[in-house]
């Protein structure tokens, strides 16, 4: 099996989700967000294939690395191959984040049609998903680009079958077993 890239993988990201992250950075998106980042992963036929194989034995050399981002792109226009790489990425130990244009509820009604979009997004411990509107950008935001942009706990949103936002990634901080708004506290 193959996967088109965008480019080779990108190991030490601190950007691309919490901790040291090697990003796979997927090619080929028709989201077209105004604004985005990584224009050059649109293209369908662009970047270049790669073994899935190969991408693995890239993974398992990995050193100081807490997980990995499939990002580019949309991985959820390579489902087949970023579930295999997903899902090796969990054997050997690493977390996997992934970045999406569809939202979790869209991801579910595709999946009626798709069973392999359940099985990518068991295999995924945080997504953000959503698009990136350019008129909600903010350079405050952790890990997203624009407001409406959500950062989800996978496991717990696919247990209660609806998106649940992980709250330190959302301007929130844990006190106790309740979480309150950053800009109110006293840290």
């Amino acid at each position: 099996m193959k996967i088109r890239l965008a480019s080779s993988l990108q190991s030490d990201s601190i950007v691309d989700g919490e901790g040291i992250r090697t990003v796979i950075w997927t090619q080929g998106c028709s989201h077209h967000c105004k604004g985005c980042h990584n224009e050059i992963t649109w293209s369908f036929d662009d970047g270049f294939l790669e073994d899935i194989e190969e991408v693995k034995k890239e993974l398992k050399n990995l050193k100081g690395q807490d997980g990995i981002t499939l990002s580019g792109g949309d991985p959820f226009f390579q489902i087949e191959a970023c579930l295999e790489i997903a899902k090796y990425a969990k054997q050997i130990n690493l977390n996997v984040w992934c970045y999406t244009g569809f939202t979790f509820e869209q991801l579910l009604v595709m999946s009626k049609s798709n069973e392999n979009i359940i099985n990518f997004l068991e295999n995924i411990d945080v997504l953000v998903d959503g698009r990136f509107i350019l008129e909600e950008r903010s350079l405050d935001l952790k890990y997203k680009g624009s407001k409406n942009q959500r950062i989800l706990d996978v496991k717990k949103s696919l247990e209660k079958k609806e998106a649940v936002i992980i709250p330190k990634y959302d301007g929130y901080k844990e006190i106790g077993s309740i979480y309150k708004k950053k800009e109110f506290m006293y840290i």
